[in-house]
């Protein structure tokens, strides 16, 4: 790659592993300073030294506000932070399910980690870049946006509040310099979906309602994660950019 995130340092969540870890990786590929969190502190070990580069590792469970402080305060010992990723979150398949049958603790963990872990994230990425200016970026989902989370209500509801939480915090913060996006992947297979690509029926499923007719792959969203992290996005802010292979089109 080149070098248009050079000088930059950037904190990524749920960088262990799939769509975190390749993030993560192409931004130290494009020259960044890049934090590898992760409530996995061994796996984020392991990514970073295998991204090499100025990449370094930090324990971050993002439903701690005690440990998203902490992580972003050793973050900024080594000097401002200028990009902020807030991808970590749960799908929990065979829990969730359409409301009549979700069990209130299924609700209740996707919430904290998807919304309340997000909130965290985004309230002191905010703090960290008052005086700075900076770029944060949000992971959201098509299941926020019609209706193919229909049997994941907890997972859908809360991805719909990521997609809402950018536009609020986009609009309150740019006089401050501080610019907030969402990034729309579609259908990823990382570990995460494993019930679905493990099982070739529900994997065809899904691929069919994909118009470009195959699934996402971590490294697909990549690009547009470069791009909103780095200064040709300057004008960019409370957007939703769709990575689905069309999934929402139709």
């Amino acid at each position: 790659m080149s070098d248009r995130l050079q000088g930059k340092t950037i904190l990524v969540t749920g960088a262990a592993s799939g769509i975190g870890r390749a993030v993560a990786e192409g931004f130290v590929a494009e020259g960044a300073r890049v934090a590898f969190t992760d409530r996995d502190a061994d796996g984020a070990v392991t990514a970073a030294r295998e991204a090499g580069g100025g990449s370094f590792a930090l324990a971050l469970d993002i439903t701690d506000e005690t440990s998203v402080e902490a992580a972003f305060a050793q973050v900024l010992e080594r000097g401002p932070l200028d990009v902020v990723v807030a991808n970590a979150g749960v799908q929990l398949f065979g829990q969730d399910a359409q409301i009549a049958d979700l069990d209130l603790a299924v609700w209740e963990r996707t919430v904290q980690v998807n919304l309340t872990g997000t909130f965290l994230t985004v309230k002191h990425a905010v703090r960290a870049m008052l005086r700075t200016g900076g770029s944060i970026v949000l992971t959201g989902s098509p299941t926020g946006l019609n209706g193919e989370g229909k049997d994941f209500t907890a997972y859908s509801s809360t991805k719909a509040g990521i997609h809402g939480m950018t536009r609020t915090v986009a609009a309150a913060y740019a006089d401050r310099g501080i610019r907030v996006n969402t990034v729309v992947p579609g259908y990823t297979e990382t570990p995460l979906v494993t019930s679905i690509s493990g099982n070739a029926d529900s994997r065809a499923a899904i691929v069919g309602r994909t118009p470009l007719g195959r699934p996402g792959r971590p490294g697909d969203v990549v690009g547009i994660m470069v791009y909103l992290a780095g200064d040709e996005s300057s004008f960019a802010t409370g957007g939703l950019f769709r990575v689905d292979g069309g999934m929402t089109t139709l």
